[in-house]
């Protein structure tokens, strides 16, 4: 293999397929990007064996050829390298090592078989759509906050993505639940979507895919089976295996009878909370709201280290209610907003709460309360 690859698209793509690779690895091949030159393009992969990012940068090919080289290494010399320059890439044949020259800098790396590199398997993928990179980003961004890091509640562990038609609208819904909070977020149902399976796509996936479409342009292609799910878009291609398990009825915990309504500026609440926070507990992170005739009072008690609070304007008409929350999950919240105004749908004390956003009649979250 020899190859002439620009610095900045070459470090673009090594930047990309580098962020799947663990930096600990009992299995050396998985520490490693294959590079695979051929036909004008470099192609890169690097894998974790449960998700695979494939990315193509164009180059000057001069003879053809693969190797693997380390991941994080290689992407920290060519990061180190002056903007604007040339790499040459060639693969010494007797040494099995990776030359990389640029300018009056060299280096040589060691490598792994190109053979011993895994492959992850090309199911079929029966379900295929297309959805804008924003419509994507949107429904990630949106729900991401609220995926479970409970290990032992797998299912939890990803953004359930299912197709349903609701009030005689066809729609593709995003969900994730950690069993405190709940995020809801709907777009339109594009075509070829309606057959899709409910599945569950795994943290890491969607952190990584987030990552990837903060430079995407366009349309992303979306393949899905009942145990993959395949993302391309601009030369990338991400696929991932899906999470085994049943979410849960998250239907459920969606109240429907929530008869008083407080509507609330969000960044106002947000810096309110922020505020009166800034003493409670790591532990307990308790914020006491005391609602009264259009006025919202904000307090917190902490035996260690003293007592706040707070009291902002706000539209309330219902009977006074005093309930609580985490102040944490109030600010995942209300960050994730895009109107000035917030809804906050209540019960009682211990009964879970709406929050729908003032602007996005698509998004919804669900809190459960706290005992202060």
């Amino acid at each position: 293999m020899k190859t002439t690859i620009e610095r900045s698209a070459f470090l673009k793509a090594l930047n990309h397929v580098q962020s799947v690779v663990e930096r600990r690895n009992t299995i050396p091949i998985l520490s490693n990007v294959l590079l695979e030159a051929d036909n004008g393009v470099v192609t890169l992969t690097a894998t974790d064996l449960e998700i695979e990012v494939r990315e193509r940068v164009e180059a000057e090919i001069a003879q053809a050829g693969a190797i693997t080289a380390p991941a994080h290494m290689l992407y920290d010399i060519v990061r180190k390298l002056p903007d604007g320059g040339q790499i040459e890439l060639a693969k010494d044949e007797n040494a099995e090592r990776l030359t990389l020259v640029s300018g009056k800098s060299s280096f040589l790396l060691q490598t792994l078989p190109r053979e011993d590199f895994p492959a992850m398997a090309r199911d079929e993928m029966p379900v295929a759509f297309a959805l804008s990179g924003t419509d994507l980003r949107r429904l990630i961004e949106k729900t991401r906050f609220a995926i479970s890091v409970e290990e032992t509640r797998y299912y939890l562990n990803g953004i359930y993505l299912h197709a349903l038609e609701e009030d005689g609208a066809a729609l593709l819904r995003a969900v994730a639940t950690d069993g405190h909070r709940l995020a809801r977020v709907q777009i339109t149902q594009p075509v070829g979507a309606a057959d899709m399976p409910a599945i569950i796509i795994p943290r890491k996936t969607v952190s990584e895919v987030q990552k990837l479409l903060e430079e995407a342009e366009g349309e992303v292609s979306v393949q899905v089976s009942d145990t993959k799910i395949n993302f391309a878009f601009d030369n990338i291609v991400l696929t991932s295996k899906l999470i085994d398990g049943k979410f849960p009825d998250y239907t459920r915990v969606i109240p429907v009878d929530n008869d008083k309504v407080l509507g609330v500026d969000a960044k106002t609440f947000a810096q309110s909370v922020d505020r009166v926070s800034a003493i409670s507990s790591e532990k307990s992170r308790a914020v006491k709201l005391s609602l009264d005739t259009d006025s919202l009072g904000l307090s917190v008690s902490n035996p260690d280290s003293g007592n706040a609070s707070d009291e902002i304007s706000v539209s309330y008409q219902a009977e006074p209610l005093e309930i609580g929350f985490n102040a944490r999950y109030l600010m995942d919240i209300t960050s994730q907003l895009d109107g000035d105004m917030a809804t906050f749908e209540l019960s009682n004390s211990g009964a879970p709460t709406i929050v729908r956003d003032g602007e996005d009649t698509h998004a919804l979250y669900v809190l459960m309360p706290m005992r202060v």
